[in-house]
């Protein structure tokens, strides 16, 4: 891994822990009435879906270890691009289905 790509994938754990802190505790029926909190996972999804993008172009090999990258960054285009058609459910279930697991392999990379 270069050097680039260990800041991207440090990028992507502290937008990863900052998100399982913004919902730890929460339920789908909190998180739907909390715009702040939405607003906070969109731009922590954002941010990891950017950091892919940009890890592909700087280390395209450790890019390749993570088998769920083209969704992430599909997410991303669509919180950017598709901001009036965000559903929250679907949110909801990438912060807490896929980010932790995310998270996991981030920092097994990591070590």
């Amino acid at each position: 891994m270069n050097t680039e790509g260990r800041k991207r994938l440090h990028d992507i754990r502290l937008a990863a822990e900052a998100l399982n802190r913004f919902v730890a505790g929460k339920s789908l029926a909190d998180f739907k009435a909390d715009e702040l909190v939405q607003a906070a996972v969109e731009r922590k999804l954002e941010i990891i879906g950017e950091a892919f993008v940009q890890l592909e172009r700087e280390d395209s090999q450790t890019a390749e270890s993570f088998p769920d990258l083209r969704k992430l960054v599909g997410m991303r285009n669509r919180l950017v691009h598709g901001y009036d058609r965000l559903d929250l459910d679907v949110l909801w279930d990438a912060a807490l289905s896929h980010v932790p697991a995310l998270l996991q392999q981030v920092e097994a990379k990591l070590k």
